[in-house]
């Protein structure tokens, strides 16, 4: 997708676009990357949400800032315009997209206008910038005093709303691909034989799915979890925690972080309370 101002979609090595401001295709010698091993370009552009800036940590100040811990050097967002602030030097715009507020700064070139930057009166500019609209920037995340705000090098309105929808929607997808890896292939029986998702082999009836779906990408802790409550017997009442961490030789700590993740994809469900589990069947 072409924004305009010479920035276009970012690419991150997963049918993205050709933007070239991503992670770079063919960055990890031919194969996908996965979490932890994302390669970069210097100039990459990160599409992101104004909660994804507040967010991001910096490990010392002369660092650069990281989302989902990798580092972002250019960033771009949507938000709705809530106030502008023209100075002799600089226009700052409060921009909120639902997730948050920040400020981005605006640097007035000395050789332009400031009518041309946006100088005008009753928070209204020669560039289309108007408060409780919405509008597009690119730029870069800065702190100062302990404050956060973005220092834009382009900032327009968005003259098509799609264009909020579309970016919040890469702006997801972005983040799960950087924190989860790319997505597998999906279906029923592949070339092995029967693989699932990638991830289980069979008939397609491992993990008591029956074939209905696909397994979701869960950890090595949360299969080994779940095999547990699938083959262990058990009453209705289904099997304590306690049970199955003496059962797997497994921390406590992690079976309950393993069950917490497993209840979040509505694989298991809690009985008698909150410690107790049995198999959701579909």
């Amino acid at each position: 997708m072409d924004y305009g101002g010479g920035y276009s979609t970012t690419s991150y090595s997963a049918q993205g676009g050709a933007g070239g401001g991503g992670f770079m295709s063919g960055s990890q010698g031919g194969s996908q990357p996965n979490k932890g091993n994302i390669s970069q370009s210097k100039d990459t552009l990160r599409p992101c949400t104004i909660k994804q800036v507040l967010d991001a940590t910096q490990p010392h100040p002369d660092a650069e800032f990281k989302i989902d811990d990798i580092e972002v050097q250019q960033i771009t967002f949507v938000g709705q315009i809530r106030n502008i602030s023209t100075q002799a030097t600089n226009i700052t715009y409060k921009l909120d997209d639902g997730t948050g507020t920040v400020e981005v700064k605006q640097w007035i070139d000395s050789e332009a206008s400031a009518m041309d930057l946006g100088g005008g009166a009753g928070g209204k500019n020669n560039s289309g910038l108007v408060e409780d609209e919405w509008a597009r920037v690119w730029g870069r995340l800065k702190a100062f005093n302990n404050r956060r705000h973005v220092g834009a090098h382009v900032i327009r309105p968005v003259a098509d709303k799609m264009e909020i929808t579309h970016h919040l929607l890469e702006a997801t997808y972005v983040h799960l691909y950087c924190t989860r890896g790319p997505l597998e292939p999906s279906g029923g029986k592949g070339a092995n034989g029967g693989q699932m998702n990638g991830q289980y082999g069979g008939d397609g009836d491992e993990m008591g799915m029956g074939g209905a779906r696909g397994m979701p990408s869960v950890s090595p802790n949360a299969r080994r979890v779940l095999q547990c409550l699938k083959e262990t017997p058990q009453n209705n009442e289904g099997l304590n925690v306690q049970h199955v961490a003496a059962s797997l030789r497994m921390p406590l700590t992690e079976v309950m972080k393993a069950g917490d993740e497993l209840l979040t994809q509505s694989l298991i469900f809690t009985t008698v309370d909150d410690s107790t589990w049995a198999v959701l069947d579909l």
